[in-house]
């Protein structure tokens, strides 16, 4: 390994010596550069160097070279600042071996990581900064180890077409590519790209030798001017005579049909690359809408024919495709700012075209899906038409737009494709709408219906409820507190308290300053964990009551409270642990009964999960703060005894 390190070194004497007699670098840094070489040389022999060593190699050696360069350019402008001649020098050795050194580097490291894609595209982007002649071969090299990657083919096309300027390579690449990847999209929309861009580029030839005038690309400024002149042409008097007019009719004449050439040629190429893209990808949406952007971006020959086959083999494919429904439905809207339409009745008109093409989708797809973006499609329209702030306001048509979502709403229930998060949005909508009665009513039909088991959708019913009753007045009545009370009981009493957390929550929060009602929700709250067990970790019903008598009546009460619900076949660990806390916070303040209150907890707890190891560990804490060491020693002891078989191996009262 040394003496390879001590030849490859050895190579760099004629850099080194150039370099020092340039005064470029002085003899002190060239030691310092001798001496970060030999130390990557040695990493790059390892048995196993990581690609990360090769990449702090080239690193270096770029940074190297960028000061070299800045260093030789400095010495330059010192020559023309002392008076002397700029002359043109030659390049010499230390010129060229960094360039050359990177390269041999890189080609090291991608032999080494032959599947690294990133590292091959480093090594390209250097050989194409540095337009060094390796390029070819690196392309090569890279087609020849990663034949199935489609960026690969096309950034050698690219490079093909654009800086060798060689179009029939480039072609033949796109070509090869699409033989070796013929699902990429990326491919066949690139390889039609290409093509119109050189197709396009000898069209701009013509025009700047004055043979042709105007190019492929569709500007739709130069189409807007074309038509006003044509349309106000008697506006304008002719200051030539017959003849220069119809010399010019003529010139004309044979311009449009070298144009007709140019765009029959691109007509011809986008059928041809459309049907081999649709006979590769038959089930590619995204590959259509692309080959559409692109038909609509170029001037070309039965544009008008070629769109209207594409679409209609979109619907023939993709008619059962909601997706395919809502971009034809947006296509509508996007053809009238394409068009610059700006009134608002043209508007209105594209958008009851989209509105006709949603309705022909629910009948063709009626799904959840459908329904969903066929609404958000009418609350963008809402949203646009008066602003974000003023989305809700009934005027112009706006009106239409918002009686147009109830009804899709109600579509989606009859056809029963209403899921709960549409019923959810029909609710929220309502009451945005201000329409509390109506959203009541839509509440508690849904909540009566199949979606009845839905926690978001009582939760709604019963904010609305909430909402209906506080409208007028913030404190209730006893008859209205009465109805929102039965409401709770009658979903907390058929729900399990996991799917109706947010209700319990809102419920105590309601209830809070109403004594008989909040007695009754604590009564229906130990029926609930007796049916349906205390919670281990996350939500815990008990402790949440807990919590809110504490803050509500003080200590005493939340006392009497949580020995209830100790008191059930299964209160749950995340009970035990909010006690312990509560009454341990006490101890920690001197009260003694907290503190006998916390060991009670503890032994509690302790006897139906003693195989939690932090439940021991905080009892140990408890006792070797507010204890003494017998009693510490003695939890300690229980501890390894019950935690024998446990994967947590206590060798000391310290470590636990």
């Amino acid at each position: 390994m040394a003496d390879v390190v001590q030849y490859r070194l050895e190579r760099m004497v004629d850099e080194l010596d150039d370099l020092e007699s340039r005064g470029i670098f002085t003899r002190r840094e060239i030691a310092e550069i001798v001496k970060q070489r030999r130390k990557f040389e040695y990493r790059l022999k390892r048995p196993s160097p990581l690609k990360q060593d090769f990449i702090a190699y080239i690193d270096y050696e770029t940074q190297l070279d960028a000061l070299r360069r800045l260093r030789k350019k400095a010495a330059t402008r010192e020559l023309l600042r002392q008076g002397k001649k700029k002359t043109k020098t030659r390049k010499s050795v230390s010129d060229f071996a960094p360039v050359s050194r990177i390269m041999e580097i890189y080609r090291l490291a991608v032999m080494r990581y032959k599947g690294d894609v990133e590292l091959w595209f480093r090594y390209l982007e250097f050989c194409r900064q540095r337009k060094n002649g390796r390029m070819k071969k690196v392309l090569a090299q890279v087609i020849r180890f990663h034949p199935k990657l489609p960026g690969v083919w096309i950034y050698a096309a690219a490079w093909e077409f654009d800086h060798n300027l060689n179009v029939a390579a480039a072609r033949a690449l796109m070509q090869s590519g699409l033989r070796m990847c013929p699902n990429s999209e990326d491919l066949w929309v690139e390889y039609l790209r290409m093509e119109l861009t050189y197709l396009n580029k000898l069209k701009a030839r013509k025009v700047a030798i004055g043979e042709d005038k105007g190019t492929l690309v569709r500007d739709k400024k130069d189409a807007d001017e074309k038509q006003w002149k044509e349309e106000n042409k008697d506006l304008f008097m002719s200051l030539d005579d017959e003849d220069k007019e119809n010399n010019d009719h003529v010139s004309d004449e044979e311009s449009e049909k070298k144009l007709d050439l140019f765009s029959e040629h691109a007509s011809g190429l986008l059928k041809t690359i459309y049907g081999g893209a649709i006979q590769a990808l038959p089930s590619s949406f995204s590959l259509r809408k692309q080959f559409l952007e692109i038909l609509e971006s170029i001037e070309v020959a039965d544009s008008e024919e070629l769109r209207i086959e594409i679409l209609r083999d979109m619907k023939r494919d993709f008619s059962a495709d909601p997706e395919y429904w809502d971009w034809l439905a947006r296509l509508e809207m996007a053809d009238a700012s394409i068009t610059g339409e700006k009134n608002e009745d043209a508007m209105h008109s594209r958008l009851q075209k989209a509105v006709q093409v949603y309705e022909e989708a629910i009948k063709a797809v009626p799904s959840a899906t459908m329904f969903k973006l066929y609404i958000n499609f009418l609350l963008d329209a809402i949203a646009s038409e008066r602003g974000e702030v003023e989305a809700f306001s009934l005027s112009d048509h706006a009106s239409s737009y918002i009686s147009e979502i109830l009804k899709v709403y109600e579509k989606a229930e009859t056809t029963g494709c209403l899921t709960e998060e549409l019923a959810c949005q029909c609710i929220s909508f309502y009451t945005q709408l201000g329409r509390l009665e109506e959203a009541k009513k839509v509440a508690e039909n849904l909540c009566s219906g199949k979606l009845s088991d839905s926690g978001r959708l009582w939760l709604l019913r019963v904010s609305v409820e909430i909402r209906c009753i506080t409208k007028d007045s913030l404190s209730p009545s006893k008859a209205d507190a009465l109805s929102i009370f039965e409401l709770f009981r009658t979903v907390l009493t058929k729900m399990s308290i996991s799917e109706a957390e947010s209700l319990w929550i809102m419920a105590l929060k309601f209830f809070a300053n109403q004594k008989k009602s909040f007695e009754k929700l604590i009564e229906l709250s130990l029926k609930a964990v007796a049916k349906y067990g205390g919670s281990e970790n996350g939500f815990s019903l008990s402790s949440a009551v807990v919590n809110f008598i504490l803050q509500k009546d003080g200590l005493k009460h939340a006392r009497e409270v949580y020995k209830r619900f100790l008191a059930l076949p299964h209160p749950g660990l995340a009970l035990y642990k909010n006690c312990i806390e509560l009454e341990s916070n006490l101890a920690s303040l001197g009260n003694k009964d907290s503190l006998v209150n916390t060991r009670k907890l503890y032994e509690a707890a302790l006897a139906t999960y003693d195989q939690d190891t932090s439940l021991w560990k905080d009892y140990h804490s408890l006792e070797t703060k507010l204890g003494t060491s017998e009693t510490a020693a003695a939890i300690y002891w229980r501890a390894r005894k019950s935690l024998k078989d446990s994967a947590v191996d206590f060798t000391s009262p310290d470590q636990l």
